[in-house]
């Protein structure tokens, strides 16, 4: 029987939430291609393994395919002892791609003691949310980078919802709607729920403090404010320095609590955050991804 999420509330063992990150690790699979937005900051290839930030993968997966390769890391000496979540974080959103459920449907069905965890751009989460909840969710990341419609319609050039496509503002509202009413219903579910933010400076800076107070009045329980990668439409956009970064990160800190341990994890990582290992064909190797 698998473990529900009031039992599981404070999911100690998730190496994103705060638990202990230098000795649990999690298994990204990528089984979610499609997407639903168009982020000015992401972009997104399949075959680039020397790379390490969100939205690439060596390999896209089947859900029969995932939970194959996750029975082969539970029966690792290396990595089964370590791993305590399962996540899925792409390479596009999982909400957008059906491929998503039945994965979380095989896992829960195996391997129920391992803690579920899905980042989602939150588009979709409010007609998803009470799926995830029968699932048995329970840690869920929802990425926010502004309240502003106008600020987020400079950050995302389209949406894609109910079937038509949304730019600008007009899009943005639906999308920033969206995010915090999942992020309300998540919460109420006992799901754990950490809030992205990516930093971008010179666009979305004053933002941080305003969406670190309401997703904390939504009963989110930690925020990950993350360094924009230059690329895509950011290309030319200089990311903030370390000093910065954790400059932001302590004034938010007095708001809600502060995830900094994030490196911004491929969608197919495996292992302790910043030494992940590369999964072979018929099993695990230890070469660092």
């Amino acid at each position: 029987m698998a473990t529900s999420c009031a039992q599981k509330k404070n999911i100690q063992g998730h190496p994103c939430f705060g638990g202990n990150h230098k000795n649990n690790g999690r298994m990204h699979l990528a089984v979610a291609p499609k997407c639903n937005i168009k982020c000015g900051y992401c972009t997104r290839r399949h075959d680039c393994a020397n790379e390490s930030r969100p939205g690439v993968t060596s390999r896209l997966l089947t859900p029969e395919e995932a939970i194959v390769k996750v029975r082969e890391v539970m029966a690792s000496e290396v990595l089964g002892p370590i791993i305590k979540v399962i996540g899925i974080a792409g390479p596009g959103d999982p909400l957008a791609n059906e491929e998503t459920f039945r994965t979380f449907e095989l896992i829960d069905r195996e391997f129920p003691h391992l803690i579920k965890c899905m980042s989602t751009n939150g588009l979709l989460l409010p007609e998803n949310i009470d799926r995830l909840e029968a699932l048995n969710l329970c840690s869920l990341t929802v990425t926010l980078n502004s309240l502003d419609p106008e600020v987020a319609g400079k950050i995302y050039s389209h949406i894609r919802y109910q079937g038509k496509t949304y730019t600008g503002r007009e899009g943005a509202e639906i999308l920033i709607a969206n995010q915090l009413k999942g992020i309300e219903r998540a919460a109420r579910y006992g799901m754990t729920v950490k809030v992205n933010t990516v930093l971008i400076p010179g666009l979305n800076d004053e933002q941080i403090p305003h969406i670190a107070r309401r997703i904390k009045e939504l009963g989110a329980s930690v925020m990950n404010i993350m360094p924009l990668i230059p690329q895509a439409d950011f290309a030319q956009v200089a990311p903030p320095s370390p000093e910065r970064l954790e400059e932001v990160r302590q004034a938010n800190e007095q708001i809600i609590g502060q995830f900094k341990h994030c490196r911004q994890c491929r969608a197919d990582a495996v292992g302790i955050i910043g030494q992940d290992v590369t999964l072979g064909n018929s099993g695990c190797s230890t070469g660092t991804a």
